[in-house]
């Protein structure tokens, strides 16, 4: 029997903010370098060292936005080793990542060449951890001031003329752990008197993050909600913050994640499946804490880091985090993707950990090769959500199909959709390996002249793409008719992800 969704086309709820799709690189094992900064001497194809393929695949994404340096590597990082000629920049030892030597030879300037190669926005993250007020309040300045500033100058001396824009502002990360141990209560007046000192230089406007809770800290969320106010500054009255941040990660078992990215069974995958769907418990009661405080929703809601995290691959660095990316990455971020649009009212931005070669990629490199991952897919395929409006799916009738998972049950479809100029994007997920499922849409306030489908899946759930095998799992086209007396009937194959586009034109 197929599960109903009423879609109510002319009912439009909260914007998707393009952010939510939105990346992390981090100087941790091979993202930055061999992954994305290869050298101006390299072989490798590349734009002032930044590799073509990965900047080419980035903008396919329309990504909107690349937080950096960290992750934990920021609340060691002092921005000043990053600056002026590489060959007299300082090393420092990564003592977060494997305890390998950084030589800085990737820092500012050439971060902010790669994000305009990428037509992203920066998100930096600032030194709260071993960092001093100055020293941020500093690399603001150096950033986003003109004039004869003593920090202007020095970044002229460096080659940069005009300064940059740089929108997000993240002020530490993970303060209650890599970031330096703290309570929430101490970290929230820290970030008040570092955030006193972010100043907004020539009508650059710092949307400024705080570190938030990890998981379902909610203690740390209701600190912050209540300590964060207002800049009670009448000859220049400003916010403290305008979003605080949350990370969550998704693993089968406890913590420290011990199983693989690549051989698992079905109770493993399930488990998994349950990881990812707290995502909207946390989303929820996140967000119930920030209404008490926050009833207009000025302040946003930033998942900052999130994604899979698995046992490394065999042979690799263990803290690298090099794992392997198979279909059921794929499924996982689907599902997050559903669960962010649903709360757009408060969810602002999310930053998959990471970009290239570590955790939950889109991309791997290998030499010359570039590898395109299950999940660099799905967020091809959903890029139409980008700054769409989105629409409810209202399940009716019999209850969606669903698993018990160490007592906790699970459903096995997931959706979303939204609408933007016209078209009617549509994401559906089944999360059931063995069988397929029917859905049936009612798409009320709207009549449609085209559709077309896709489909992301593969004969097994492990399957994944590799340099010898770069297309396993790979976006296909799949039959779709336009709805007839406005219901679309769907049967969505087992482990599969599928997006539908129904114009209004």
């Amino acid at each position: 029997m197929a599960t109903t969704a009423v879609i109510n086309v002319d009912v439009t709820g909260a914007k998707i903010n393009r952010h939510l799709y939105g990346q992390f690189a981090e100087h941790l094992g091979n993202c930055i370098y061999e992954g994305i900064f290869v050298g101006e001497d390299s072989p490798i194809p590349n734009v002032r060292g930044m590799r073509t393929d990965v900047v080419e695949a980035l903008k396919a994404l329309n990504i909107p936005n690349l937080r950096w340096p960290g992750g934990c590597f920021a609340d060691e990082y002092h921005w000043r080793d990053g600056v002026g000629p590489r060959e007299e920049r300082p090393t420092v030892v990564n003592t977060h990542w494997g305890n390998v030597v950084e030589d800085n030879s990737f820092g500012t300037h050439e971060f902010l060449d790669l994000c305009e190669q990428l037509g992203a926005d920066p998100y930096i993250c600032g030194n709260v951890g071993s960092g001093t007020v100055r020293e941020m309040a500093d690399w603001i300045e150096y950033l986003t001031r003109s004039g004869d500033a003593p920090m202007s100058k020095l970044r002229r001396e460096n080659g940069r003329d005009e300064p940059w824009t740089i929108p997000f502002w993240g002020v530490g990360n993970e303060s209650w752990g890599c970031g330096g141990n703290m309570r929430a209560e101490y970290y929230a007046d820290l970030a008040r008197q570092f955030s006193t000192y972010c100043r907004e230089h020539d009508g650059n406007k710092l949307y400024k993050i705080a570190g938030g809770a990890n998981v379902d800290d909610y203690h740390w969320t209701e600190t912050l909600m209540k300590t964060l106010g207002d800049l009670g500054c009448g000859c220049n009255p400003r916010h403290f913050f305008d979003a605080i941040s949350l990370h969550y990660y998704t693993y089968p078992g406890q913590w420290p994640p011990t199983f693989s990215a690549t051989d698992f069974d079905a109770d493993v995958y399930y488990d998994t499946m349950r990881s990812a769907w707290r995502i909207e418990e946390l989303l929820t009661r996140h967000g119930n804490i920030m209404d008490v405080y926050d009833p207009t929703k000025r302040i946003g809601l930033v998942l900052d880091e999130w994604g899979t995290w698995f046992a490394v691959e065999p042979g690799t660095n263990p803290r690298f985090l090099f794992q392997q990316n198979t279909m059921r990455d794929a499924l996982v971020a689907s599902l997050h993707f559903d669960s962010f649009h649903r709360h757009a009212d408060r969810l602002v931005m999310a930053n998959i950990a990471q970009v290239v070669n570590v955790l939950q990629a889109m991309l791997f490199t290998d030499g010359e090769t570039l590898v395109r991952t299950p999940t660099y897919h799905v967020f091809e395929m959903n890029k139409g959500h980008q700054d769409a409006d989105s629409l409810a799916l209202n399940w009716v009738g019999d209850a969606l199909p669903s698993r018990q998972v160490g007592g906790t049950p699970i459903e096995l479809i997931s959706g979303s959709a939204s609408v933007k100029d016209g078209t009617v994007l549509i994401s559906l997920s089944n999360l059931d390996l063995e069988s397929a499922h029917s859905v049936r849409l009612d798409l009320r306030g709207a009549t449609f002249t085209a559709a077309e489908a896709r489909i992301l899946t593969a004969s097994a759930i492990e399957a994944r793409n590799t340099t010898e095998s770069p297309d396993e799992v790979v976006p296909q086209p799949f039959d779709v008719e336009l709805p007839t007396d406005s219901v679309l009937s769907i049967d969505i194959p087992a482990h599969s992800f599928l997006t539908i586009s129904l114009s209004t034109h």
